[in-house]
């Protein structure tokens, strides 16, 4: 069968690559480590299309094929295998993180040409991708969990690249960090899954939990709950999503990868492989859809703020995981899954844009300082635009609006969706198209504020202009209800993720797309009056105090930096510096020191005279004597 011939390679040829890059990358030239570097990322790709053709032309009756290579370990009754395993589910996954990464990779040849680490930089990107296939492909959860901890070894390897500058090396850090907090709630969480469940094989899971666990059970919900803590870290959602503005530290190509095809999407996938889990407790699926939905909010206003062009990229991908995570909270989980696809496009796309434009305009952030780049980008400008619509979901034509098009109307319409949920969601909607089209304002109209040094070869126009294509056409494999009732993508997910559960008694979706198409063009149009006809009023709204403090509260990101910083950093530096200090090797030495002396003063009474052996016995004796006749 050609599935039992190939699906092993789309793994192992990222971890081939790896493996030749980090042994003999160093003595290679830079056209071998492109080659080695991009052609196998390229050939993974190659292999997923073979591989999802043979699966989806026949596929199994239960609907996933399983390949198992070998037995990693066993313990007694417990045996966890490398096994691989293939669905619907993580075919779309795979497909992503292989063709986006691929992009991604024949871009990098030319944005990293110049760096001095070439060959590790593309052996780390390498075995990135490696460590998100493993997760998605994972058959049972302690390989998932393998593959979860591999990305994020690899994101602090790459947000840390560049590690001369001490802030990059400090936000490499800080990702490590921060998302070791979900990862072990979420371990806690598998060992509670194997105490109820017996097995770590998802499909045994999910075949079988509604017998494991009883519905919204106390049990089924803390579990649910420390599963969630896993993804709300990888995905960077409150109150763990103050390491991915920072993340940005990184090189570029390696903010594409990150954002759309490998660490923040982990979130979104594990709780959707682990859906059953979630359908089972009401109280969990609440908690998903108040995060996602605050989420959103939170994340779009912080960036309205900002002025580096890659952290309103960032704090937009923050904002837009929030939507597939307020989808999956309402049981929307097929309209979760398409954000996710739909986003992966665009977000690349703008990363990588942003990329072009930095190293063109000798690497300036700052969106105040571009301008007037229309005329002078013209590939970079079509591209970026392509990515922007979609973001900010202009109806009828981008794929954004038909994947958040969606969402908006589960998130009231679907049995877990309420009018505030919608109300947030909808407000986030406009909250997007402001601060996209202000983006697209300051960078490419204006005057000009920055020469132009080089303008981006082909080997990073090209993938521009394929992501832009999807960016722009991908949604129409799943039109709404009643733009013709054309669910291809959600029809092909069915065998894995449920239909989506509606309320009865619910206004017309007609109205819904209607006030998502005018919060858009109303941020567009907020943008478009403020930051291009009328950019004085924005020196005007400065003047006043009350919006001047909330505008540095926003660009603070709500200020929990600060406040994690008080609670829990300076808490832990100040006992970190008393034991700098050798405070506790000085207990630990005082006590040995008075067990010493202690044993001096007792030697004493060792002298080897038996008569003071035998007065000691008797005046010993009296004393007791006397304690007992005295009580």
């Amino acid at each position: 069968m050609l599935m039992d011939k190939y699906l092993w390679l789309i793994p192992a040829l990222p971890l081939g690559g790896f493996f030749i890059l980090a042994l003999i990358g160093k003595n290679m030239s830079r056209t071998w480590v492109a080659t080695v570097g991009a052609g196998s990322i390229c050939l993974s790709a190659l292999v997923t299309f073979v591989v999802g053709g043979a699966f989806l032309s026949g596929m199994p009756e239960n609907t996933v094929y399983t390949q198992t290579l070998w037995t990693w370990f066993e313990v007694g009754e417990f045996s966890a295998k490398i096994t691989l395993s293939l669905d619907v589910l993580s075919l779309v996954f795979v497909f992503v993180i292989t063709f986006i990464g691929a992009l991604i990779h024949i871009y990098s040849t030319a944005f990293m040409e110049a760096d001095r680490d070439y060959a590790r930089f593309f052996a780390s990107m390498n075995l990135f991708v490696f460590s998100m296939l493993v997760l998605v492909l994972a058959d049972n959860l302690l390989l998932m969990y393998l593959g979860w901890e591999g990305v994020g070894l690899c994101s602090y390897l790459l947000i840390g690249f560049w590690y001369e500058q001490p802030t990059n090396g400090n936000a490499a850090r800080k990702a490590f960090t921060v998302t070791r907090i979900g990862d072990a709630a979420m371990a806690i969480g598998l060992f509670m899954v194997f105490q109820q469940a017996g097995t770590l094989v998802v499909s045994d899971i999910g075949a079988n939990a509604s017998v494991i666990w009883q519905p919204n059970s106390a049990t089924v919900t803390i579990t649910a709950l420390l599963l969630l803590a896993g993804g709300l870290g990888k995905s960077a959602q409150l109150p763990l999503q103050t390491w991915l503005p920072d993340a940005m530290a990184g090189p570029s190509p390696v903010s594409a990868l990150i954002h759309a095809a490998t660490m923040v999407t982990a979130g979104v996938y594990l709780v959707a492989r682990m859906h059953t889990i979630f359908a089972l407790s009401e109280t969990a699926r609440l908690v998903v859809a108040i995060i996602g939905a605050a989420t959103l909010l939170l994340a779009g206003l912080t960036a309205l703020t900002q002025y580096d062009i890659k952290r309103v990229l960032a704090y937009s991908t923050i904002s837009q995981i929030g939507y597939m995570f307020l989808a999956l909270g309402v049981g929307a989980w097929t309209a979760a899954v398409f954000h996710f696809m739909i986003h992966a496009f665009f977000k690349a796309l703008l990363f990588l844009a942003a990329g072009a434009i930095i190293e063109s305009l000798h690497h300036e952030h700052n969106m105040f300082k571009m301008g007037g780049l229309k005329d002078k980008m013209p590939v970079v400008f079509w591209t970026f635009l392509a990515g922007a619509i979609s973001l900010a979901a202009v109806p009828l034509i981008s794929a954004g609006f038909y994947s958040k098009d969606q969402i908006l109307w589960y998130s009231w319409s679907a049995d877990g969706g309420s009018p505030v949920l919608w109300a947030v969601a909808l407000a986030g909607a406009l909250i997007t198209a402001t601060y996209t089209t202000r983006m697209m304002i300051l960078t490419f109209w204006g005057e000009s504020h920055t020469h132009i040094g080089h303008l981006p070869g082909k080997r990073m126009t090209v993938p521009l202009v394929v992501l832009a294509v999807f960016s722009v056409f991908a949604g129409f494999i799943e039109l709404p209800h009643n733009f013709g009732h054309f669910t291809l993508f959600s029809d092909f997910l069915h065998p894995v993720l449920p239909e989506t559960a509606m309320q009865e008694n619910i206004p017309s979706e007609w109205l819904f797309q209607l006030l998502a198409a005018l919060a858009t063009l109303g941020g567009i149009f907020l943008g478009y009056y403020y930051y291009y006809q009328q950019p004085a009023r924005i020196a005007s709204l400065r003047q006043n105090g009350l919006l001047v403090r909330l505008y540095r509260f926003w660009f603070s990101g709500w200020a929990f930096d600060a406040l994690y910083d008080r609670m829990l950093v300076r808490p832990f530096v100040f006992i970190a510096r008393i034991n700098k200090s050798d405070i506790t090797d000085k207990l630990y030495t005082g006590i040995s020191g008075m067990t010493g002396e202690m044993y001096k003063l007792l030697s004493r009474t060792q002298s080897g005279s038996l008569r003071w052996y035998i007065m000691g016995l008797v005046v010993g004796a009296i004393l007791i004597l006397g304690i007992q006749i005295m009580l």
